[in-house]
């Protein structure tokens, strides 16, 4: 039977549970909502010009951003360990082969091992550059450097034929979502 301490040990036991959920939900949201970027790291804002990267290919070659300058740029971070990434590679592949005449140009840079890449573009190749980056630090992250401030993969942005970052995506694209994105920067 319930007496009163009974009672007391369940509404003290459910207000516990309550006051739980209402911290986890408030500190999932802080998280969620507050990036953390190291102390002197600029990152970039819609209309600043790109940086200069210099990253290797998958083949140890040095490739800089610069080489694709003129062109509408497509800049992918993904990972082999990242499912989205993985599944969207395809869509991107074909928008590249698809908005060719049009002079844009995807560019993957794997946040990854570079073994680890050139044993996946074996099984899995694109026809787009991949670089590699395979850094130890959030402040050497360029993925960070171009607005991912909270390190999701895939994170993509958009760079003008005049350099300047022009839209930035986090999460993977739809077949929709990536033509809506792109369209307003097609042109002839």
């Amino acid at each position: 039977m319930f007496n009163r301490t009974n009672l007391l040990i369940v509404a003290i036991a459910l207000l516990g549970a309550g006051l739980g959920l209402f911290a986890g939900q408030w500190f999932e949201h802080v998280h969620e909502h507050a990036p953390t970027v190291p102390d002197g790291v600029h990152v970039l804002k819609l209309g600043d010009q790109r940086a200069e990267l210099s990253l290797t290919d998958i083949d140890g070659r040095t490739r800089r951003l610069s080489e694709w300058d003129g062109k509408l740029v497509v800049i992918n971070f993904w990972a082999t360990w990242c499912s989205p990434c993985r599944e969207e590679m395809p869509l991107l592949d074909q928008t590249r082969a698809r908005f060719a005449d049009k002079n844009l140009e995807v560019l993957g840079i794997a946040i990854d091992d570079r073994d680890a890449v050139r044993d996946f573009l074996k099984i899995r190749p694109v026809q787009y550059p991949i670089l590699n980056s395979n850094s130890d630090s959030a402040r050497d992250d360029p993925s960070l450097l171009f607005g991912d401030t909270r390190s999701v993969l895939p994170y993509s942005v958009l760079i003008g034929r005049d350099g300047k970052l022009l839209a930035q995506h986090a999460g993977s694209f739809s077949e929709d979502g990536l033509m809506q994105w792109l369209q307003p920067h097609l042109r002839d």
